[in-house]
């Protein structure tokens, strides 16, 4: 069985004058362990599709399973349990807490949890080390580098251990060479057996992912699996 199963998923935005079908009866089976990148134009339904993974977005028609839990058959409250149990969001523009520390910034999804501060803040350590920021726990976000931030939004993705990592463009205001720092560290990690869903128009990224389902108009327009030891002729 698939561990996240999108099922004639359809997403129309409606207004007085016309319907834009942004996602139109998608089919998508992503199995444990995969690193699956989601490619496309602009406007291809991308964005679309990762915040309808996300549980923030109800689709219009479908259905979506993410390890045989039905997401939009769930409660809004239950939908927000499972948002913290089983995902960790990625963004683009980082969105850490401008006045937090690194550590503090990492801390903060465990603030539901019911377990001690002090086993929070080594949980978070452990994180920002697994991310290679041990030496950078006490700084700001405004003291840190592009990459070192997003290596922070990572870390706090990763902190509640989730099943599933969903990056919204990661790399996209980073440099060449800190964009190939931060794809290698998605790449061990899902070798260590996370299972990861990005979203990219970034072509340099595509040797890296296991699998790339490319859209176009809100369908897939093709799906293919990476040749055998692409990433390390990548890098």
């Amino acid at each position: 069985m698939p561990f996240v199963h999108l099922k004639q998923i359809e997403k129309h935005y409606e207004s007085d004058a016309d319907c834009v079908i942004a996602l139109n009866k998608l089919e998508l089976a992503v199995e444990e362990g995969c690193f699956l990148g989601v490619m496309g134009p602009s406007g291809s339904g991308k964005s679309t599709l990762l915040t309808i993974l996300g549980g923030l977005c109800h689709p219009t028609n479908g259905k979506i399973l993410v390890d045989d839990i039905d997401v939009y058959g769930l409660s809004s409250e239950k939908r927000a349990d499972f948002r913290r149990e089983y995902l960790g969001f990625v963004f683009q523009s980082f969105n850490l807490i401008p006045y937090l520390t690194a550590l503090e910034n990492v801390m903060l999804p465990l603030a539901v949890k019911k377990m001690p501060v002090a086993e929070k803040k080594q949980r978070a350590i452990e994180v920002l080390g697994r991310v290679g920021l041990s030496h950078r726990v006490g700084h700001l976000p405004n003291q840190l580098s592009g990459g070192e931030q997003e290596r922070v939004a990572i870390a706090r993705a990763l902190v509640n251990e989730p099943p599933l990592i969903l990056a919204d463009e990661p790399t996209g205001s980073l440099d060449i060479a800190t964009s190939r720092e931060i794809m290698d560290l998605f790449k061990q990690l899902n070798e260590e057996g996370q299972t990861i869903i990005m979203v990219t128009h970034n072509d340099e990224n595509r040797p890296y992912f296991d699998r790339t389902v490319v859209l176009r108009d809100g369908a897939i327009d093709s799906d293919s699996a990476r040749a055998p030891k692409a990433v390390a002729q990548a890098g």
